[in-house]
C-alpha cells in the first residue's frame, strides 16, 4: 500500500499534455542526423543503408513531423516530448523514469530501440521505427521538449524574436538556428568537433541522463524570460553555444544508440 501511494505521489509531479511539438525544425533535425551519420560503426552504417536505402539519416530525420499532415498518425503526437513540472530534483526525475509506463518520448525511445533489435521485424516496420527513433532522439535534445505542461513546453510563452511575434518553443525549435543562416551541412561542419574520449563519455550516458540534461537547460530557459519579452542579439549570444552543444550531443547520442542497436552480437 505504501508503494502504491508513493507511485501516486510521484505521478502527481508529472503531466502529459498534447501540443503541436516540432523540435529543432527541419534544419536542426538534419544537423543531428548528419552528425550521427559521421559516427556510425561499419555494422550500423550497413544496417541503416539496408533499411533506409539511399535516404540518409539527415533526410529521414524529419519524416515524423511531415506525417503529421495525416490524421492516421495522430497517435504518435505524445511520442515527441516528455513534459515535467518545474523545480524537480535529479532523484525525483530519475525515480519517475524508472517506473514510467506512460506514452512519451522516454518510453517510446526505449520501445523503439528494443523493437529495432528484433530480427523478425519486417523491413517496412524497421524503416518506420528507425525514422521515428532518429526523430525523437533529436526532439528530446531540444530542451523545451522536456519542458513544463502548464505552458505546453514554452508554446504559451509569447515573446518577440527581434520584432516578430513568436513563442519560446518556436525560438528554440527554429528561430535561433535559422538566425545563423547556414545550411545543415555547413552547420554540421561548423560544430561537429569532438574527441574520441568525449564521444565515449557521452555515449555511455543512459537515455534518462539525456532527459535530465535537457530538463536542466529548460529550467534555465524558463528562469530567464518574461512574457512578451523582446529577444534578439543578446539572447542569441547568450544561448547559441548551449543550443549547438545540444545539437552536437543529439548527434553523438543518436550514433551511439544506433551503434548499440545494430551491433553484430558476438563481435567486438
Amino acid at each position: 500500500m505504501r508503494n502504491f501511494s508513493k507511485k501516486i505521489l510521484i505521478a502527481g509531479l508529472f503531466f502529459y499534455l498534447p501540443f503541436n511539438a516540432i523540435a529543432w525544425g527541419v534544419l536542426g533535425h538534419r544537423i543531428v542526423g548528419e552528425i550521427a551519420e559521421s559516427y556510425l560503426t561499419s555494422d550500423a552504417k550497413k544496417e541503416v543503408i539496408r533499411i533506409l536505402g539511399t535516404e540518409s539519416i539527415a533526410m529521414a530525420s524529419n519524416w515524423s513531423d511531415f506525417i503529421k499532415s495525416d490524421s492516421t498518425f495522430d497517435y504518435l503526437s505524445p511520442w515527441h516530448y516528455l513534459n515535467l513540472k518545474g523545480g524537480l530534483t535529479y532523484k525525483e526525475v530519475q525515480t519517475f523514469l524508472k517506473t514510467d509506463t506512460s506514452v512519451n518520448a522516454y518510453t517510446r525511445m526505449n520501445f523503439l530501440a528494443r523493437q529495432l533489435k528484433n530480427k523478425q521485424l519486417t523491413k517496412e516496420m524497421k524503416a518506420f521505427y528507425l525514422k521515428l527513433l532518429i526523430h525523437i532522439v533529436g526532439d528530446i535534445h531540444q530542451p523545451l521538449h522536456v519542458g513544463r505542461p502548464d505552458d505546453q513546453g514554452g508554446n504559451r510563452i509569447m515573446v518577440l524574436w527581434f520584432n516578430s511575434p513568436s513563442n519560446m518553443h518556436q525560438v528554440w525549435d527554429s528561430r535561433l538556428i535559422d538566425f545563423q543562416q547556414l545550411s545543415y551541412t555547413e552547420y554540421t561542419q561548423a560544430i561537429n568537433h569532438t574527441t574520441k574520449a568525449q564521444r565515449m563519455l557521452w555515449q555511455k550516458q543512459p537515455i534518462s541522463e539525456w532527459m535530465w540534461e535537457s530538463y536542466q537547460i529548460a529550467e534555465k530557459i524558463y528562469s530567464d524570460v518574461l512574457p512578451d519579452e523582446k529577444l534578439g542579439y543578446n539572447y542569441n549570444f547568450k544561448y547559441i553555444q548551449i543550443l549547438e552543444r545540444q545539437l552536437l550531443k543529439g548527434g553523438v547520442h543518436l550514433a551511439g544508440l544506433l551503434n548499440e542497436i545494430f551491433k553484430v552480437r558476438g563481435k567486438g
